[in-house]
């Protein structure tokens, strides 16, 4: 679901409405966060121009503006079961997809775990057995898939564009992208070595003879290829 500049409302100001705030947030949604009381985090966050706090108790009345319900979806993650299961029943009401922290019997939607490295996302679900299950897996991954990978995924993605303009075979192409994936480049990343092998494989692409010749038809021996990874590799 594409939550960018959608409205979406949190009723619960500690712990665990924090982190569901800060995925919303990250998926570029318009966020109302309501509840008595923040954690330092929440009011830390208050600045940003897509996020209102409002610093009160759970009330009917925030669904409605102008007649119009607001709200993409509402997520309760407050400590009262009563007023979770009242926020249940408004959503229902006002036909918004709802999820209630805990209680997937409740939920009309489930927040997975996630772990985001730039273009990179992972999500973890247990189909509402076990959130805290959730969270731990999803930690044990956030320590395997470090800030590497946002490098990483950010060059694939700039390579794979420049050759989808360039390259007018779509076999061609598919062979670059596969073949692109054989890179060990996660050894360069975190020796710091990556932007200096970066530069010599621009370098080593605009040279190549098939670049030069993309707007006439190609005979099989002047095929793209990555015939040079192996030499600027070897001078890093």
């Amino acid at each position: 679901m594409n939550l960018a500049r959608r409205r979406c409302l949190i009723v619960g100001g500690g712990p665990i409405a924090e982190r569901k705030l800060r995925s919303l947030l990250a998926a570029e949604a318009e966020v109302t966060i309501v509840s008595p009381a923040f954690t330092v985090g929440i009011l830390e966050l208050g600045h940003q121009p897509n996020l209102i706090v409002k610093r009160q108790s759970y009330d009917e009345s925030i669904w409605i503006t102008h007649g119009e319900a607001r709200f993409a979806l509402v997520i309760a993650a407050t400590n009262d079961a009563q007023v979770n299961r009242q926020i249940a029943k408004d959503a229902n009401a006002h036909d918004v997809l709802v999820n209630i922290v805990d209680k997937p019997e409740l939920s009309s939607f489930i927040l997975p775990s996630v772990v985001r490295r730039g273009k990179l996302v992972i999500t973890v679900s247990t189909g509402g057995a076990s959130p805290s299950a959730a969270r731990k897996i999803a930690k044990e991954i956030d320590k395997t898939y470090g800030d590497e990978y946002e490098i990483y995924l950010e060059f694939l993605s700039e390579t794979r564009l420049f050759i989808q303009e360039r390259v007018k075979d779509k076999k061609a192409r598919q062979g670059l992208f596969k073949d692109m994936l054989a890179w060990d480049l996660m050894p360069l990343i975190r020796e710091g070595k990556f932007e200096e092998w970066k530069e010599k494989f621009n370098l080593a692409l605009q040279g190549e003879t098939w670049m030069q010749s993309q707007e006439q038809e190609q005979v099989e021996s002047g095929r793209p290829s990555w015939s040079f990874i192996n030499e600027i590799g070897q001078h890093v």
